[in-house]
Parts: C-alpha cells; sequence; structure tokens
C-alpha cells in the first residue's frame, strides 16, 4: 500500500481482530517525533524487548515550550518509568499568581494550588526540561534520526518500507506518527489535517523574554475582552515564559511554520492593547522560540490504519486549554508499548486495545478543553471585573475551600480518566478488546 496521500472519507471503526493468521510479531518500530510521547514510547518499547528508532525532523531536540502538568494517571506511569523523581528535581516550584490592571496594580491573589487545581502529589515542569529527560534515559538504548523525517510509507502485508527525505529507505515493523497537531505521519496514512482538526476558537502563542518584572516563580496575568496574557518566571529560571491568548473564530491564513505571518497576526491582535504588552510584543518579534498556534482539537474515528498507529496531539489533540495533552501522551505512551508487549508484538490486537482503552479518557479532556477555552477568552468587560471580584475577595470568603475543591475535582477528574493498567500481570481474557484492569 502506498499511503502518500489518502482523501477517502471514514466510516465510524470499532477496533476488531482480524479472523486471518496473525501476522509475524513486530519488533523494529519507526516512532515520527521526539518530543514528549515519542521518546517515552521508545523507552517502554525498549524495555520490552523491540527496537525503536525515532526520527524528528529539528536538528537537535527542541528545547522550548510551556510549563506541563503532571499529575494523575501520568504520575504513576512518571514513577514506572523512573524519571518521577527527576521531574521533582526540575519543577517549576510555581508559588501562585496575580491578576493585574492596565497600570500594574494587583488585583488579586491565588495560591498554585488554587491557579492548577493540584492535589499533593501534581507537579509542574517545562516541557523542554520533560523531553531531556526522557532523551537522555533513551539515548543510549534508541537510536535517534535528527533533521530528517518521513517522506514516504509504502506498507505490505510484512512490514513498511520507509523513505526519509533524506533519501535513505528502510524496513521497519511498524510505524507511529506522535509528531503533534500539525502530525505529518497523519497526513500521509489518514488525509489531510482539516479532515480532523476542530477549531476552538482561539489562538496561543508563547515565547522567552527577559524576566524585566522580576517574578518569582510567580505568574501575573492581564485580562482583556476576548484576551488572556501570561507572564511567569520558573525555579532556575532568569528569563520569563510568556503567554498570549486571544479569540478568533474563523482560523487565520498562516502555514504553521511561517514565523513571520505568526509574529504579524500576534501583533495585529494586540496593537493598542495597554500594560506591559508592547514592550512584549518587541520582544516576540526577537524571539527565537516563538510558538504559535490555533487551540484546537483532532478529532478521528480510528487512530491506527495497517501497520501505521497515531499517539498523542497526533491522535486526539485536547489543546492547550485541557491542560492534559502531556498527561495523555505520557500515558498514551505507557498503554500502547503495554498492549504491543501483552499481544506478543500483534499489531492488529495491540492497537484496537490501545484505542479501546483511551478513547473514553481522551474524549473527556476534549470535552473538559472545549469549557476551558472559552474562560479564557472571557468576551466582555463586565464578565472580566466579575471575576476580578471574586478572585479579589476569594481568599477571604468562608466558602474558598468549596470553590478551590470544585476547580480541583474537575481537573482531577480529567487526569484520572485513562485508568491505570498493571501489564505486568496477564491478561485474564482473550478478548481483543477486554475491559482493562486497574492497577492497585
Amino acid at each position: 500500500m502506498n499511503s502518500t496521500a489518502h482523501s477517502t472519507p471514514h466510516t465510524p471503526h470499532t477496533p476488531h481482530t482480524p479472523n486471518t493468521a496473525a501476522p509475524t510479531a513486530a519488533k523494529t518500530v519507526l516512532i515520527s517525533g521526539a518530543s514528549v510521547a515519542g521518546p517515552a514510547l521508545a523507552l517502554w518499547l525498549h524495555r520490552y524487548g523491540f527496537t525503536p528508532t525515532v526520527v524528528e525532523r529539528a536538528p537537535e531536540l527542541r528545547s522550548g515550550g510551556y510549563k506541563v502538568d503532571i499529575r494523575g494517571t501520568a504520575i504513576e506511569v512518571c514513577r514506572r518509568m523512573g524519571i518521577l523523581d527527576e521531574i521533582r528535581a526540575r519543577s517549576t516550584d510555581m508559588r501562585g499568581g496575580s491578576y493585574v490592571d492596565d497600570r500594574g496594580r494587583t488585583i488579586g491573589e491565588l495560591s498554585a494550588e488554587i491557579f492548577g487545581g493540584r492535589v499533593e502529589d501534581d507537579d509542574e515542569i517545562m516541557r523542554g526540561e520533560l523531553a531531556r529527560i526522557l532523551h537522555e534515559r533513551t539515548r543510549d538504548d534508541v537510536e535517534y534520526l535528527f533533521d530528517d523525517s518521513i517522506a514516504t510509507l509504502d506498507e505490505d502485508p510484512d512490514g513498511v518500507t520507509v523513505t526519509f527525505e533524506s533519501g535513505t529507505a528502510r524496513r521497519f515493523d511498524l510505524v507511529v506518527g506522535a509528531d503533534g497537531l500539525h502530525s505529518h505521519t497523519r497526513r500521509l496514512v489518514f488525509g489531510e489535517e482539516k479532515r480532523f482538526k476542530r477549531h476552538l476558537g482561539a489562538y496561543v502563542s508563547i515565547f522567552t523574554a527577559p524576566n524585566h518584572l522580576g517574578l518569582d516563580r510567580w505568574e501575573t496575568y492581564h485580562a482583556l475582552p476576548g484576551k488572556l496574557v501570561c507572564v511567569y518566571s520558573s525555579a532556575g529560571e532568569t528569563d520569563a515564559k510568556n503567554l498570549f491568548v486571544f479569540s478568533s473564530p474563523e482560523e487565520l491564513p498562516y502555514h504553521h511554520r511561517d514565523i513571520t505571518a505568526q509574529r504579524r497576526h500576534l501583533t495585529e491582535a494586540f496593537t493598542g492593547d495597554g500594560w506591559e504588552i508592547p514592550r512584549l510584543l518587541g520582544h516576540a518579534a526577537e524571539a527565537d522560540d516563538l510558538y504559535f498556534d490555533s487551540i484546537s482539537l483532532i478529532e478521528m474515528d480510528r487512530w491506527s490504519k495497517g501497520r501505521v498507529v497515531l499517539l498523542g496531539d497526533a491522535a486526539h489533540c485536547s489543546s492547550p486549554a485541557s491542560g492534559q495533552g502531556t498527561g495523555l501522551a505520557l500515558t498514551g505512551a505507557y498503554v500502547l508499548a503495554g498492549e504491543l508487549a501483552r499481544a506478543g508484538g500483534d499489531h492488529r490486537v495491540a492497537f484496537a486495545r490501545y484505542e479501546a482503552h483511551m478513547r473514553p479518557g481522551v474524549e473527556r479532556n476534549q470535552r473538559m478543553a472545549e469549557g476551558f477555552v472559552k474562560e479564557m477568552t472571557v468576551g466582555s468587560r463586565w464578565k472580566i471585573a466579575l471575576r476580578m471580584f471574586m478572585v479579589r475577595t476569594l481568599p477571604r470568603t468562608p466558602w474558598k475551600n468549596l470553590i478551590a475543591r470544585k476547580i480541583r475535582d474537575e481537573i482531577q477528574a480529567a487526569a484520572n480518566a485513562v485508568p491505570l493498567v498493571d501489564y505486568r500481570t496477564p491478561l485474564r481474557s482473550s478478548a481483543p478488546a477486554p475491559r482493562s484492569t486497574v492497577a492497585s
């Protein structure tokens, strides 16, 4: 099968196992993407005796990105990976945050626990730091191909022939697309991105700039109608990270690799706004790590086709609004590798079980993201004023713990929406997509 393009629509898919003989057990796995999902999967596959190779378009490990939450099921996954202590050691250690007005005056302050809906075991780390931890844990055991990417995929009954942009061709038993929202692997095998991407009505930009506000493990927010700006500096950082969010019902015209167009859209959205925004936009014009993208979901009726499977944002992006993308990526890598090991390398059985186990939790997190993106881009000044009143008075109200618990419970339910499987125990049933057993 040549998978360089597919445009036929897909019918709803229920994971199943064909009645034909099982294929030769898969051993070699090509993973596209070296951010979080890809190296995490490589770590587990190596432990289970597979031979993973990771290909990454960037010339080196990407060090940028925002802070990401590690909570719920992902905490235990990281513990089983053996990286939880390193995550703790590189924690952002955020103390809290405040909202300010146009003049920079503090309106109200909240603790990190209330801001993040955290419980005791939850932690937070910079995305680049997590990627570095995973790369350090796998680089001696896993082949990494930087500055290259997949050009074509040709699948036959026994494997997949992959031609790389560099011109080389190699054979693999399986291919995994862990290459994000704009997955090239997904486009090659399933079709154009627009068929699966659902815009949630907002855009986000993130970049590094000097910490001229002198923040120390603190976040400062400034809300405008349809917009939100956040500046923060985490533990051990001398610079600050800047987050800009703005509503845009229609998708903007630009290519996701066109940095010039991205800077232009960001500047146009915030030109004329006060506080520190003009200075921050000046930094955005010079930032070498600028990230700009729509806040969107990826919704697919199936995550695998033949010997190719998608993982993380490539399969089911829940957008930054959910705060759960990294947790789902880590958990998905654990489940996919575990199911491949449990199925003895039979990808047809493993892919079906992986999707059946992950999909309900993924869909819960995507629904949560739809609500949160609206909270990030409140549309009127009176609604912002009401929120600022609540922020200002919450620490002094007798029901503050009830409100904090409500926020926390919703986030924790989403963080634990994918139950934890113990792949060290044998599967009780031979059915291809059983209900997973939850580890005690």
